[in-house]
């Protein structure tokens, strides 16, 4: 035969020891820090970005363009709005970068 388990009457010592007041002032407390946890995280973010930005620059080669240098396409890389669908551009120049050339159609 089934039995109901019987329920215990005893509190947890959180539901014991819970106050409004007591909650309400710790509340008021978290936010007076509000704005200086979020200083300290500006600053962690800050501190984050200098050193990868370092850790990048430390591994690049700097290859100075100027307008007409060939320049290799890569279609994995380009914006899809103006991607041709047939093939990937190869060779383009640098004056071109802004979008795909105009059509020249011929009737």
């Amino acid at each position: 035969e089934a039995m109901i388990p019987v329920e215990i009457g005893v509190q947890s010592l959180r539901f014991v020891h819970f106050t409004e007041d007591n909650n309400e002032e710790g509340l008021r407390c978290i936010l007076d820090l509000v704005e200086e946890l979020r200083d300290k995280a500006a600053i962690r973010v800050a501190a984050y970005q200098q050193r990868v930005s370092r850790y990048y620059n430390k591994r690049v080669s700097p290859r100075p363009l100027r307008q007409g240098d060939l320049v290799l396409h890569n279609s994995a890389v380009v914006d899809h709005r103006y991607q041709r669908k047939t093939c990937p551009c190869l060779g383009r120049t640098i004056q071109d970068q802004e979008g795909p050339p105009p059509r020249n159609i011929q009737t």
